[in-house]
């Protein structure tokens, strides 16, 4: 029997002609498409005039875990199953994990063909430092939980990279300046490649000002640095100890992980280990 093939497909964040070629001829190939919204799908294929023989199922986050079973059945009997979503890769911040997990489970195959990613897109155009960053999906719904997040990020080395819908983007912003303060620098992304892009950079509290100028609508893409000189100077040693016990947590020594702050953040190794020993104390 024929072995079956599951390949995750990269789809356009607005542009439709941003789909690959090989997206193309595999959408006119495959024997199955479980696409997240399969009216978006029929538009795309429609605006490119791509015809397609294979079914169309949903798949989608609230039938996801009802869907997999069914999509594994397809791949079990041999047939190519290709996973797309409305926007960017599968699996990130949408349907995609269920099916790759449950397909390694039984031995099947998977192929990515890569694709469009808001959140490289947004960190590209952020004019942000973009060597080393972080995604973090979408933060919390709730003012105390999001709160609780951006704490956690306060010291992060990284640029943060979030997706945020349009109607929460202004408390997601009053929160993290809350938080981070308001001179942190950041970029909201709105409606990427779309007629209707818009990049906004500066602060905080010039990105808060701008969301609350006009309406909020389309996908939104928030960017964050990382903290200045100025603001990792004011870190007290609880939160330098956080940071070094959060790198042992992942597998770093002792010596790595406060050379490894010591060069993110700019902080001399003395320091670090001061304030190992100070968090102690102050216990």
């Amino acid at each position: 029997m024929k072995k079956g093939l599951l390949i995750l497909a990269g789809a356009p964040l607005g542009n439709s002609r941003d789909l690959s070629l090989r997206v193309r001829d595999l959408l006119g190939e495959v024997d199955l498409i479980a696409a997240e919204d399969t009216r978006r799908l029929l538009r795309l294929c429609s605006d490119l005039e791509i015809s397609l023989s294979a079914p169309v199922v949903s798949f989608f986050a609230g039938n996801e875990a009802q869907r997999t079973p069914e999509l594994i059945s397809a791949l079990i009997q041999g047939k190519t199953v290709l996973v797309i979503t409305d926007s960017g890769m599968p699996g990130i911040s949408d349907p995609g994990y269920l099916i790759v997990r449950a397909a390694l489970d039984a031995n099947i195959d998977i192929e990515v063909v890569p694709g469009p990613s808001a959140a490289s897109t947004a960190l590209l155009i952020s004019g942000l430092p973009m060597e080393r960053y972080i995604f973090d999906g979408f933060p919390p719904r709730t003012q105390q939980a999001r709160q609780n997040y951006f704490e956690t990020i306060k010291a992060e080395g990284r640029t943060v990279v979030l997706f945020e819908a349009p109607h929460r983007i202004r408390e997601t912003l009053a929160d993290a300046i809350e938080i981070l303060g308001g001179q942190r620098l950041g970029a909201v992304c709105r409606e990427m490649t779309k007629t209707h892009e818009e990049i906004v950079r500066g602060s905080l509290t010039e990105l808060e000002t701008w969301s609350n100028s006009k309406e909020m609508l389309g996908e939104i893409t928030l960017v964050i640095a990382a903290p200045s000189a100025g603001e990792i100077s004011e870190l007290t040693p609880l939160e330098i100890a956080a940071k070094v016990k959060e790198l042992e947590g992942v597998g770093a020594t002792r010596q790595e992980a406060v050379a490894q702050i010591a060069t993110e953040f700019g902080l001399r190794k003395r320091a670090i280990f001061d304030a190992l020993v100070a968090s102690k104390i102050g216990q």
